[in-house]
C-alpha cells in the first residue's frame, strides 16, 4: 500500500516541477526534474521510516504503588530509542502530565510513521471507557479513579488522525479491573493498529522480582527474534507470560492489521537491564480493583462526593455508573452547580477523601472478601455531624456490679460487659484476603471486659439527649435494642469519651487484636462456630431467619460465641481502634492498638448483615474514612480492668 502512495506522490511533485519548469532552457528543466523525483522519494522514505512512542510508567499510587512500572517504562524506552524511535517519556505522571505528553506525541506523529503508546500503571474500566490511571488517581476517593485517569479513546483518536504510512501499535502493561458497573468496554480500533493487553479484562497482572512479567515478556522478545511480524511478537510474549505465571495470566491482543507488519530492526537487540530472570512474585498487582462488591462501591462512590460543589465529581460519578441509582440526583446537582456558576475543577480535582461504604472496600468502605454482594444503603448521604459537647448530665452511675456469667454493668444505660482473661491465639489467616496475612500469635497480656452486644439505639441516645453525642440518623431503627448504626468512627469517640465520664471508668473501643481475640474464643477455624457456613448463627445475607434487608435484627437475636458476645460476625461492622494497614507485617503482637500518625483510615471487623457468609470469618478486616458515616457501620465498647 505505501508504495502506491510513494508512486503517486512521486508523480504529483514531478507534475508540479514540470509546470514550473516550463519556462526553464532544456537542461536546466531536466535538472529540475531529477531533483524533484529524488526530492519525492526522500520525503516519502523519511516519511515511512519515522517512528514516534510516548512510554509512561505510573507507580508511586497513593494505595496499591507498584514496585517496577517506572523501571519498566525505562527499559521500553531506552530499549526503542536503540530502535531509532522518537520517545516521550514520563513516569509518575499526573493526569495534566500525561494529556500534556498526548498532545506532544499527537504533534510528533503527524507527519507520519509509525506510532507506539506504552502504559504501565493501573488501569481500570469504568462504563464503556478503559482508563490508565495516573499517579494520583486513589481508590479511596473514587471520582479520582475518573478524573485522575487518561482514556485509552483520547490516545486512539490520536492514532486515528490520518497521517502517512501509518502503523499503530499500543502495549498496556496493566490490569483493566473493573470496579464500577460490570461492562466490557467496546474498543473501535483506528486502521493498522494492533493494541497488545497484559491480561484479559478484569483479570490481572503480575509483577516479577525487576519488570512486570508481561513487559519483561516483551523486553525478551525483541532482543530474542525483533524482525517477526507484530502478530507473531505477541503471540510469543503471551506464551512466554503464560509459561511464567502458570497460565494464571493469559495477554490478549485486538488487531486491525491488513497484513503481517513489522515495527522493529532485523538486528538483534540488548535487553535494556540486565539477562538475570525476572522471577515472578505477585499477580494481584497491576490494577485498582476494590474489595467490596461494585454495588457497594457505588455507595462509596456516591459518599465520597456528596457533598462536593464541583460538578466534575457528579459527571465523574456518571460516567462511573450511567444508570446509577444517584443518577437523577447527580444530573441535578450538575445542574444547580452550573446554574450557580461554579467552577468546574480541572479533571485532576481529587475528590474528598472517600467514606466508608456499607461493607469492605479499599478507601472507605468494608469489604474484604470478594465474592460477596451486599445490598445497597437505604439513604444516600448520612445526616450531617452534630456538634459534640459532652455533657454532665447522664443517667446515675450505678456500682458496678457483676451479673451471672460474669458480667458487670456500670450504670442503668451502659452495655452490659463480659469480662474476658489474658491469653494468646493466631490473628489473621492464610485462606482470606492477603490483609489478613501473615498469621501471626499474638498475647493479650491482662483480661479486659467487651460489651455483650453492640451499642444499642437506646444506649447511644443516652448520650445524645445530653448533648454528649450527635443525634442518630434516620438509617437507625426506633426499636430501642437495634444495633445503633450510620456512625463515623469519630462518633464513637464522642460516645466512649462520655461513658468514660458518666461512669469514672476507662471505656474505648477494642484493639483489633482484642475484638479478634474476643471473636475467636478460642477456636482456630474460619468461624467460631467451624469452617463451615451455619443457619441461624449470624445476622447476615442468606444466612438464616430472621432477616429483614432494610435493617439488621435487634441485637443478641442469633446465637452467642463460646464467650458469650452476640453478633461480633454480621449485624452491623464494627469499628476498631487501630489505623488501617494493608497487612500484618510488622504488627504488635501484644495486643495494643496499632495507630499511626496522621492516620485516614480506621479499620471495621465482623461484616453486616448485608453481606453473605464470606464476610463472616473471624479474620474479615476493612477499612474506612474515620470521619464519615455509614450505614451498615455500628460499634461495642470496651472497659479497661485496673
Amino acid at each position: 500500500m505505501w508504495r502506491k502512495l510513494l508512486l503517486v506522490c512521486i508523480i504529483g511533485a514531478l507534475q508540479m516541477q514540470a509546470a514550473a519548469a516550463q519556462t526553464l532552457p532544456r537542461e536546466a528543466k531536466a535538472a529540475a526534474l531529477r531533483i524533484a523525483m529524488d526530492d519525492a522519494v526522500t520525503s516519502s522514505v523519511e516519511g515511512a521510516g519515522r517512528k514516534v512512542a510516548l512510554v509512561i510508567g505510573n507507580a508511586d499510587y497513593p494505595v496499591d504503588a507498584l514496585p517496577n512500572a517506572a523501571r519498566d517504562a525505562q527499559s521500553v524506552a531506552d530499549t526503542l530509542r536503540a530502535e531509532g524511535f522518537d520517545v516521550v517519556l514520563r513516569t509518575n505522571a499526573t493526569a495534566q502530565q500525561m494529556r500534556d505528553a498526548l498532545a506532544d506525541f499527537r504533534r510528533r506523529v503527524q507527519p507520519g510513521g509509525t506510532a507506539l503508546f506504552y502504559f504501565a500503571g493501573h488501569g481500570l474500566q469504568a462504563g464503556h471507557s478503559t482508563l490508565l490511571a495516573s499517579a494520583s488517581a486513589d481508590p479511596r476517593a473514587p471520582s479520582t479513579l475518573i478524573t485522575a485517569s487518561i482514556d485509552l479513546s483520547g490516545v486512539l483518536d490520536t492514532l486515528s488522525e490520518p497521517r502517512a504510512h501509518a502503523l499503530n501499535l499500543v502495549v498496556l502493561d496493566a490490569c483493566l479491573t473493573q470496579p464500577f458497573a460490570r461492562s466490557v468496554a467496546a474498543i473501535p480500533l483506528p486502521a493498522q493498529t494492533l493494541i497488545a493487553f497484559a491480561t484479559a479484562q478484569g483479570e490481572q497482572a503480575a509483577d516479577g522480582t525487576r519488570h512486570g512479567i508481561f513487559t519483561d515478556a516483551w523486553l525478551r522478545e525483541m532482543a530474542r527474534a525483533p524482525d517477526q511480524p507484530l502478530d507473531s511478537m505477541f503471540a510469543q510474549v503471551t506464551r512466554r507470560v503464560m509459561r511464567a505465571t502458570h497460565g494464571m495470566q493469559k495477554p490478549w491482543a485486538v488487531s486491525s492489521l491488513t497484513k503481517p507488519e513489522r515495527v522493529f530492526a532485523s538486528h538483534t537487540l540488548t535487553l535494556a537491564a540486565d539477562d538475570s530472570p525476572n522471577e515472578f512474585v505477585t499477580l494481584n498487582s497491576r490494577g485498582i480493583l476494590p474489595k467490596d462488591s461494585n454495588e457497594q462501591y457505588e455507595l462509596t462512590f456516591w459518599d465520597s462526593i456528596k457533598d462536593s460543589n464541583y460538578a466534575s465529581d457528579y459527571e465523574a460519578y456518571l460516567k462511573a455508573y450511567p444508570n446509577g441509582r444517584f443518577a437523577a440526583l447527580a444530573k441535578a446537582r450538575i445542574e444547580r452547580l452550573k446554574a450557580a456558576g461554579s467552577a468546574t475543577p480541572p479533571a485532576s480535582h481529587a475528590a474528598p477523601a472517600p467514606s466508608p461504604s456499607p461493607s469492605p472496600a479499599p478507601a472507605p468502605a468494608p469489604a474484604p472478601k470478594a465474592a460477596a454482594t451486599p445490598s445497597p444503603a437505604s439513604t444516600p448521604a448520612p445526616a450531617p455531624k452534630a456538634a459534640v459537647t459532652p455533657a454532665p448530665a447522664a443517667p446515675t452511675p450505678a456500682p458496678a456490679h457483676a451479673a451471672t456469667g460474669g458480667e458487670i454493668k456500670d450504670c442503668a444505660a451502659c452495655p452490659v460487659m463480659v469480662l474476658l482473661p489474658a491469653g494468646s491465639f493466631t490473628m489473621g489467616s492464610n485462606y482470606g484476603d492477603p490483609s489478613e496475612k501473615p498469621p501471626h500469635h499474638v498475647t493479650i497480656p491482662a483480661p479486659f471486659a467487651i460489651a455483650r452486644y453492640e451499642v444499642t439505639v437506646e444506649q447511644w441516645n443516652a448520650c445524645a439527649d445530653v448533648n454528649g453525642c450527635p443525634k442518630l440518623s434516620s438509617e437507625n431503627s426506633s426499636a430501642k435494642n437495634a444495633p445503633a448504626r450510620d456512625l463515623s468512627w469519630d462518633d464513637t469517640q464522642a460516645y466512649v469519651k462520655w461513658l468514660s465520664k458518666v461512669t469514672g471508668k476507662t471505656y474505648r473501643l477494642p484493639t483489633e487484636a482484642e475484638w479478634e481475640y474476643a471473636d475467636r474464643a478460642g477456636t482456630s477455624t474460619k468461624y467460631w462456630w467451624g469452617d463451615q457456613m451455619r443457619k441461624g448463627v449470624a445476622n447476615c445475607k442468606d444466612c438464616g431467619d430472621p432477616y429483614h434487608k432494610d435493617a439488621p435484627e435487634p441485637v443478641g437475636s442469633y446465637a452467642a460465641n463460646p464467650n458469650g458476645l452476640y453478633d461480633m460476625n454480621g449485624s452491623v461492622w464494627e469499628w476498631v481502634a487501630d489505623c488501617w494497614h494493608n497487612s500484618y507485617q510488622n504488627a504488635p503482637t501484644d495486643g495494643r492498638t496499632w495507630d499511626a500518625p496522621g492516620c485516614n483510615m480506621r479499620v471495621i471487623r465482623g461484616g453486616s448483615w448485608r453481606e453473605g457468609n464470606d464476610y463472616m470469618l473471624s479474620s474479615t478486616r476493612f477499612k474506612y474514612s474515620p470521619s464519615v458515616r455509614q450505614s451498615q457501620n455500628g460499634f461495642r465498647v470496651v472497659k479497661e480492668l485496673k
